[in-house]
């Protein structure tokens, strides 16, 4: 007999056992599958914008060698300056693809690495899954972690960064967040060294491949601190705590762009004092039993006092003496949602760092959005020092979120770990059986006499009845999280289908009969440079293109994505909002030889550099404010337009003339009017525009992107990159003065330098 119960016991743990793992594998597979549309409609291609550059460091890396990447002085990046690659990139994504790339050379299973780039967020997005199962799993029970990590799988919040092509660091990221935490909860609950080792080997590798990782030196940190105050300090958390911040500050440290930051800046900090104080309540433990309580008492407040008040004045000594580094912008812009657009106009110009809206919390999360706080409250009913972490963290997403579109990224790992958890425990409540209690003692299964209201019939007491729920409610209940469930992933699929699979260089619309057609404009203009400009041109553009002009057309250009000057990009803000001639001297004493342009007007496409143009003003106007004024470009009602109401500095900047030039010549519908531009919805304000000092060398097939080159003037002296001077702040000055007659911005600069970085 019970030789059967143990088979019995095996078998169902087998079953179990089996069904869990081909619960993952499907959630892996999906999760995959769900990421291809843009490969199955378009082509194996990267596409947006910084994993272009992510693709072109790995594959010079593969060609050329881990340290020779390293060490990797890019001449094509913001010219003149130059980018050294090594010291200025997280690592971990490029060493990955190179890892999976050299691991299949040696199966001989040769593979390009693009494809390898291609597909790797989508792989690692069922890396993902079982990762935030194990956490789950941790957190509440198996079932919970089954249901966050199919959650996890098919998100829209988390596929949007993970599709095949988006060759980017979160692709990889979540996957090392997830993972550490799970580590870190392990390591918490068991207070061993080897699991608090492991989640600092998670960190590290966390740290090689995004910025974010910040988020988890300051949220770890967090919860061991809510855990000493709610008075449940323990042994395991100074063990698992003390262990993983050594090792983790020390891994961190090795990567070259991280350096000495984790004891150097502010942001880092916060993770040294839990540190500091960890070791003071760990005495204060030791000498608890060892002298009375009036001692402990003044020992433990008059020592805490005495050192943090220490702590306090030693820090800001730090920062005010430069050994530590100050709180940075992007810190206090999670803070104050207006303190980027008046001090760090470049970071606010970015359509991600905008704060998040309603609608925007529902098209990425769906139900899960309004069943996430479900699974927190049961958190909060049955709190341990684990579920402190989920509450803590889900708390702090859902602020981040908020302030900032982009980590709405952070905030769908929490949110699918508690909606996990709320389903988990509804249908075990709703599904299992009830159980039967005995009616010969006359009482309830609590102890609690049973009253009868009908001769030979019991009626259960008012705690029992509230205990069990009807058949029909329980199927009520069950069909409809079911439907829940049903609609979440034909969201999810629509979602990924339509707003996260079109790649920023393939644009795709439908002819008046419904015939797909694409826009091939952005490739066809890179291969175009690529082909018909000498190998050494340098192509001077808006940042948001850099990477693409670098990757795609093998070109040199002056600013990029990586946005590390802002006084190089206020630069070519300042030719781009200045008229020909003031624009024609800086451009002249930067070498540049073509000028790129996205224009949308003759196609309806919203994101070209005429809508980008304020941020273009406002971040010159912050380097040069004597020279640009953002209200000059307004209407006289202040108003930003390029129609008949556009101020005259507006309709002779280069930026205007660049993207109207020759544009009152088409018509982009047979009811409009020459020079109706489609993006803005009206007739432009200046049509006969002609150009002086630039000239037209391509315009694609849809006018999106347009090249012009400049001319080279009889009788015109030159300013060399030679004579240009170099400033600690990455400002440069021409040497000498202009020629008689160039005006700058309406003002005339006769006897005065002329500034060309």
């Amino acid at each position: 007999m019970k030789e059967s119960v143990g088979l019995g016991k095996n078998s169902q743990l087998g079953l179990t056992t089996l069904l869990t793992f081909a619960i993952l594998a499907l959630a892996w597979f999906v999760g995959f599958a769900s990421r291809l549309f843009a490969i199955v409609r378009f082509e194996s291609i990267i596409h947006e914008f910084d994993p272009w550059f992510n693709y072109r460091a790995t594959h010079h890396m593969v060609q050329n060698g881990f340290y020779n990447f390293l060490n990797w002085f890019d001449e094509r990046a913001w010219y003149p300056l130059g980018r050294i690659v090594g010291g200025t990139v997280y690592p971990g994504l490029m060493v990955t693809s190179g890892l999976i790339h050299w691991i299949l050379d040696g199966l001989n299973f040769h593979v390009h690495i693009r494809e390898i780039c291609v597909f790797l967020a989508p792989t690692f997005s069922g890396l993902t899954a079982i990762a935030t199962y194990f956490l789950t799993k941790e957190l509440w029970s198996p079932g919970a972690g089954l249901f966050a990590a199919c959650f996890i799988a098919i998100t829209p919040g988390y596929t949007s960064r993970s599709v095949a092509g988006s060759y980017d660091n979160e692709g990889i990221a979540i996957f090392a967040l997830q993972f550490t935490y799970f580590l870190w909860v392990k390591s918490l609950k068991t207070g061993s060294v080897t699991w608090a080792a492991l989640c600092a080997l998670s960190y590290f590798y966390m740290v090689s491949a995004w910025g974010g990782y910040v988020f988890i030196i300051n949220l770890i940190p967090l919860h061991a601190l809510a855990l000493i105050i709610m008075g449940r300090y323990s042994s395991r958390l100074f063990v698992s705590y003390t262990t993983f911040y050594c090792l983790a500050t020390i891994l961190s440290m090795q990567i070259p762009f991280v350096g000495f930051q984790p004891v150097r800046t502010s942001e880092h900090m916060p993770a040294f004092g839990i540190f500091g104080l960890l070791q003071i309540v760990a005495a204060m433990h030791y000498a608890r039993t060892r002298i009375t309580r009036q001692q402990f008492l003044t020992l433990f407040v008059g020592g805490l006092t005495v050192v943090g008040g220490l702590a306090v004045v030693v820090y800001f000594a730090l920062v005010w003496g430069g050994y530590v580094a100050p709180f940075s912008g992007r810190f206090y812009s999670l803070w104050d949602t207006g303190y980027a657009k008046i001090h760090i106009p470049i970071i606010a110009s970015v359509s991600e760092h905008q704060p998040t809206t309603w609608v925007s919390f529902f098209f990425d999360l769906h139900i899960t959005a309004a069943v996430f706080p479900v699974g927190l409250w049961y958190c909060i009913k049955k709190v341990n020092d684990e579920r402190v972490f989920i509450i803590l963290y889900a708390v702090s997403a859902v602020y981040f979120a908020g302030v900032m579109v982009r980590l709405m990224l952070t905030l769908t790992p929490a949110v699918c770990v508690l909606s996990g958890i709320a389903f988990s425990y509804t249908y075990e409540k709703y599904l299992k059986d009830d159980e039967k209690v005995p009616g010969s003692t006359g009482s309830t299964k609590s102890g609690e006499p049973r009253t009868y209201d009908k001769p030979g019939k019991s009626k259960p007491s008012s705690s029992e009845s509230d205990d069990q729920v009807s058949v029909n409610v329980k199927t009520f209940v069950s069909v409809l999280l079911l439907i829940f469930l049903l609609m979440f992933v034909v969201h999810a699929t629509y979602v990924t289908s339509n707003a996260y699979s079109h790649p920023s260089v393939v644009l795709q619309t439908a002819s008046g009969n419904g015939d797909r057609l694409i826009m091939d404009d952005f490739r066809e203009a890179y291969h175009w440079l690529r082909e018909n400009t000498a190998d050494e041109a340098r192509v001077m553009s808006w940042w948001d293109y850099g990477y693409q002009i670098a990757g795609m057309a093998n070109r040199t250009t002056l600013v990029d994505n990586n946005t590390w000057n802002n006084s190089h990009i206020a630069l070519v803000g300042k030719a781009m909002s200045s008229n020909e001639s003031a624009a024609y001297e800086i451009m002249r004493a930067l070498d540049v030889d073509y000028i790129l342009v996205i224009f949308g007007g003759v196609i309806g496409y919203s994101g070209d550099d005429i809508n980008k143009f304020l941020w273009m003003v406002r971040i010159a106007q912050g380097e040069h404010p004597k020279d640009i004024r953002e209200e000059n470009y307004f209407t006289e009602s202040g108003e930003y337009s390029v129609g008949a109401q556009a101020s005259e500095i507006m309709l002779n900047c280069l930026m205007y003339k660049m993207s109207y030039y020759r544009f009152a010549e088409t018509r982009v519908g047979y009811n409009q009017p020459a020079g109706f531009d489609r993006t803005r919805g009206y007739v432009i304000g200046k049509k006969d525009v002609t150009l002086d000092y630039i000239e037209e060398a391509y315009t694609t097939e849809n006018w999106l992107v347009r090249i012009y080159k400049l001319k080279d003037l009889p009788n015109r002296p030159q300013i060399k990159p030679a004579d240009l001077t170099v400033p600690f702040r990455g400002k440069r000055v021409a040497k000498g003065k202009n020629k008689k007659g160039i005006l700058l911005q309406n003002e005339s600069v006769k006897g005065k330098k002329a500034e060309a970085v």
